[in-house]
């Protein structure tokens, strides 16, 4: 097999972890080749295994989308794993992409001591997915394109770190999720909520009944304010707008419709309903995921949602929703509230008493709208002693995973689960947006998570989809 270039990088692994890594590279080059798998096909082992990298099995990661979430968040995550490296990035604002490379080679720069130009940039996401030296893909684009980027990763072979919410529609998401999963390639979804302590404790003690039997759940989200600039303005040089708009219809460029062009501030696309649903799936994506965790249904959904009150941002050209209150009720009989009213974070309520939990003054970025100094406490308990329980051996217990981005590098290479998995991934995003079109309709409405279904509803029904731009759809 052909030679890789040879190319700069940090320091290699240890020996025994050298030995384990060949181990696992012999087994699984045997199991390859007994089920007729092609060995380009890095589901299992990856490309790089089999060039200079051998020795230290080099996870190579590219970055899709180098904006705010990928420069403060997920390229760090990567490149600080010993046994990965960030060797790509993608944008479709050439600046962008161009601060992502910079970014990535004076990292490994400073880090080996001497000059590194080995990271490679892209504008098309579909070019870079044809490099098979490219083991794993960061998804870190705006969400409306999760679910194209995510399918086309996932049948190129490449293993996916997706920021969440994982789609834009419900039908999209259930796509992605079947090709995800027919492919084999290893997906995590980033809810790294599920790899902070807390959150993981307080899903633990409610499961284990420190709360007595679990009837209410309250989900407190930050909320959006009204707003945006409508004027026209030329699209920038470098940018593919068109390219950006991708599934979705057609409508001028603004910069407040997109991103910042002179820093990486909040973009404004977040606030926009034609490219995401606002917070209801920016944050709940988080907090409904987790608040699935504690009540057992990170693999399903709820049968019945409705809205109580909601308000969409009018008179500029934000136009998510900003105050709301929405409610599910699940087959295990257990009701939620979703809010902005309420404390940012998960309240859970039993008949024995209540667990609270939340990032604390956790921030992913410093754009992030909840800040420093305004967070509820990290946990907190109708009863004090709840806290200090100690889950025994024989309780139930989550996967542990103190590293989000690290747990998906180690499944890649150990050929093991992730914590976040695409189907969980799917289901905790088709919740929000079930509430999401309960404020559209503003009445209740009854869902089959089975079939992930209406039940006799046509009007409901026709707000599982959105009609996509030619070239752009998810198949």
């Amino acid at each position: 097999m052909k030679k890789k270039k040879q190319r700069n990088h940090p320091a290699a692994e240890s020996k025994e972890k050298n030995l384990n890594r060949r181990k696992f590279l012999n087994d699984s080059v045997k199991a390859a080749l007994g089920t007729g798998l092609a060995l380009s096909f890095p589901t299992i082992v990856p490309a790089s295994v089999f060039g200079k990298y051998a020795p230290g099995n080099w996870i190579n990661v590219a970055a899709i989308g180098v904006g705010r979430i990928s420069r403060g968040h997920d390229i760090p995550g990567v490149w600080k794993q010993d046994f990965a490296r960030v060797m790509a990035v993608c944008d479709v604002d050439s600046r962008r992409a161009a601060d992502g490379q910079q970014l990535v080679n004076e990292y490994y720069a400073k880090k080996e001591g001497k000059p590194f130009d080995g990271v490679k940039i892209y504008s098309d996401y579909r070019e870079l997915l044809l490099n098979k030296d490219i083991d794993a893909v960061l998804i870190s684009t705006p969400d409306h394109s999760h679910a194209m980027i995510g399918v086309a990763a996932a049948r190129a072979g490449k293993h996916i770190y997706m920021q969440k919410p994982a789609s834009l529609t419900i039908a999209e998401g259930r796509v992605m999720s079947d090709v995800i999963r027919k492919t084999g390639v290893k997906f995590q979804i980033g809810s790294q909520q599920r790899s902070a302590e807390q959150f993981r404790y307080a899903a633990e003690l409610v499961r284990n009944g420190r709360i007595g039997e679990l009837k209410n759940v309250y989900v407190g989200l930050p909320g959006d304010p009204p707003g945006g600039n409508k004027t026209e303005m030329p699209v920038p040089a470098g940018f593919d707008y068109n390219m950006w708009l991708g599934s979705t219809p057609e409508a001028y460029y603004t910069e407040e419709r997109v991103h910042p062009q002179k820093d990486y501030g909040r973009p404004g696309w977040l606030r926009c309903e034609q490219f995401g649903a606002g917070m209801i799936t920016g944050w709940g994506s988080h907090h409904i995921d987790s608040a699935h965790w504690g009540m057992g249904m990170e693999g399903s959904g709820p049968v019945e949602v409705w809205c109580e009150k909601v308000e969409f941002n009018t008179g500029g050209l934000w136009d998510v929703h900003g105050v709301f209150r929405t409610g599910a009720r699940y087959n295990n009989g257990v009701s939620m509230s979703v809010s902005n009213e309420y404390p940012n974070g998960i309240k859970f309520e039993g008949t024995q008493g209540w667990i609270f939990v939340s990032r604390g003054d956790y921030q992913a970025t410093s754009s992030d709208p909840s800040k420093p100094g305004e967070q509820a406490k990290k946990l907190d308990a109708s009863d004090p002693k709840l806290l200090t329980s100690v889950i025994g051996e024989k309780e139930f217990h989550f996967t542990v995973s103190n590293d989000h981005h690290g747990n998906w590098l180690e499944a890649i290479r150990d050929n093991k689960a992730t914590i976040a998995p695409v189907e969980e991934a799917h289901r905790s995003c088709s919740a929000c947006l079930l509430h999401h079109i309960s404020m559209k309709l503003k009445r209740k409405l009854q869902w089959n998570p089975e079939q992930e279904a209406f039940v006799n509803d046509a009007e409901a029904t026709a707000m599982l989809s959105r009609e996509q731009r030619k070239g752009f759809e998810v198949k």
